[in-house]
């Protein structure tokens, strides 16, 4: 397993979606090893490089087939993202607000 600061510096250097797998990579290991504690890490991890945890979990979605439990997983991949993004959705601010 990658140290976490070469782990960060590796990160800074790469487009969003290698950061993204990377991180993958760093939190999950593999669609296998998927799981609700995974997945927190996984969203945390992306939020924390600025990477839209929406996007992360679209990419993930599409390999739902073979993730173990996807049911779980996604239920609780849902609520963080409801609980960590503004009502679920991407955060977006209007012309009201830069006034």
């Amino acid at each position: 397993m990658i140290n976490e600061s070469h782990f960060s510096e590796f990160i800074s250097d790469v487009s969003i979606q290698a950061k993204m797998e990377n991180v993958w990579s760093y939190t999950c290991g593999s669609w296998e090893n998927c799981n609700d504690g995974t997945i927190l890490s996984f969203l945390s991890q992306c939020l924390e490089y600025n990477i839209d945890p929406q996007f992360c979990m679209s990419w993930v979605e599409k390999h739902q087939n073979e993730i173990p439990n996807w049911e779980a997983v996604s239920a609780t991949s849902l609520g963080w993202v409801n609980q960590h993004t503004s009502t679920g959705s991407a955060i977006s601010i209007s012309e009201q607000d830069l006034i």
